[in-house]
């Protein structure tokens, strides 16, 4: 008679709940999916408040770019689990997706629930059982069972095969605290500090244009920084800036400001006009419209970018044209910090790719696996996070698998 293979994945997020989808498939087997939240999938729900982004149509190569220095190492995990896979496992649960304007995937209903909700009742119908409210603390002493704080006090449960995807280290609110970077050292596992990832940034603005102008959209302007160049739009704040376009540059941004204490941005706020056709419309005869009234009717500036010329140049300057027109295409602004990590909408940093084997297992911790944004990888917005932590805990379900079938076949053997 064959075992019945305990399974515990901890961590009901996007990679966990891929993990379980893998394993619930397997006979012999019987998943147990723990989380410290009441429900499952929080952050899912968070991230699809404005349309569910799963995943990117861009061709595959340039996609894989968007992991940068990691894509090497992530590349077989997405390669066996590519966008178009992904699409056709939402067909599968019965989710139609389809392309935007921008290349960006989503399922047709954009909301992420009736997605969350299908998949949830067909793990379940699967056999896959679920433990919420249970905050993992490690492992009991000496032992591999898995050691749980609960509503009705610590709990122990025995396990032979475990997946980690705890998340991160943002959005503490929905589950991804960070807490289990300290049980992992204690093992000997090496992690980079969780950084925030695709987030915001601090700016030391004057009072006048916090007071008038946070919360403010930035629309069709361009950003640079170093190699960096991109079209988009950002939002002001009262504590500096941040949105889509100063997220795909947070990365370079933040690590500039770890290495050098701050970090200056240009961005063009007529990325459509050229200077010397900003300089020949500021040359105009301005009559009696004041400076303000003159910019609107010539360039049609709205208020928060007139803001932003005022924030960087003095009253002498603003009655220069050419200095005028040079500043509206590269206006400097300087970045002194990181938002907090809690803030951000992903992180960087986690457990080395040294520490695991090629099915996600931590080589010091047999049979233990590791999925999602616990890994040391960072990308930006616009589906990619989402479609690495699927391909992530789909390739930690299948290495649970494989350890557990080739120890299977080493006991059988011993005892023939």
């Amino acid at each position: 008679m064959n075992k019945i293979h305990n399974i515990a994945i901890i961590g009901a997020g996007a990679a966990g709940l891929m993990a379980a989808e893998i394993l619930c498939k397997t006979k012999n087997t019987q998943i147990t999916v723990f989380d410290a939240m009441p429900s499952a999938g929080r952050k899912i729900l968070m991230a699809g408040r404005g349309g569910l982004n799963i995943s990117h149509a861009e061709d595959f190569e340039v996609f894989l770019t968007r992991y940068e220095s990691q894509q090497y190492l992530l590349g077989p995990y997405l390669k066996d689990f590519t966008p178009t896979d992904l699409c056709e496992w939402f067909s599968e649960l019965g989710i139609e997706t389809f392309v935007g304007s921008s290349n960006r995937i989503f399922p047709k209903e954009m909301k992420a629930a009736p997605f969350l909700r299908a998949w949830l009742h067909r793990l379940r119908s699967n056999g896959v059982q679920f433990s919420m409210c249970h905050r993992w603390l490690g492992w009991k002493e000496n032992t591999n069972q898995l050691f749980f704080d609960t509503q009705n006090g610590q709990e122990i449960f025995s396990t032979d095969a475990v997946i980690l995807a705890l998340g991160g280290g943002s959005w503490a609110k929905l589950g991804s605290t960070g807490e289990w970077v300290s049980i992992l050292r204690e093992k000997g596992v090496t992690t980079e500090t969780l950084k925030p990832s695709n987030c915001g940034f601090d700016i030391v603005w004057r009072d006048y244009f916090k007071q008038h102008f946070a919360g403010q959209p930035l629309k069709n302007i361009g950003l640079s920084f170093g190699n960096f160049q991109k079209k988009g739009e950002a939002m002001l704040t009262k504590n500096g800036i941040e949105g889509g376009l100063i997220y795909a540059a947070s990365a370079k941004i933040r690590d500039e400001i770890f290495t050098n204490g701050g970090a200056t941005i240009y961005l063009d706020l007529f990325p459509d006009t050229t200077t010397s056709a900003l300089i020949t419309k500021l040359n105009k005869p301005r009559g009696k419209l004041s400076t303000a009234q003159f910019w609107r009717r010539q360039l049609k500036l709205e208020d928060a970018k007139a803001g932003l010329l005022r924030e960087v140049l003095s009253v002498e300057e603003l009655n220069t044209p050419e200095l005028v027109a040079q500043t509206l295409k590269a206006l400097p602004l300087h970045l002194r910090s990181q938002r907090p990590i809690d803030e951000a909408i992903s992180c960087a940093g986690g457990i080395v790719f040294e520490e695991l084997n090629e099915y996600l297992m931590i080589k010091k911790l047999e049979g233990v696996f590791c999925a999602g944004e616990m890994l040391d990888w960072e990308a930006p917005t616009g589906g990619y996070l989402l479609t690495a932590c699927f391909a992530t805990g789909r390739a930690a379900g299948l290495g649970a698998l494989k350890w557990l079938k080739i120890k299977n076949d080493y006991s059988c053997t011993s005892a023939n």
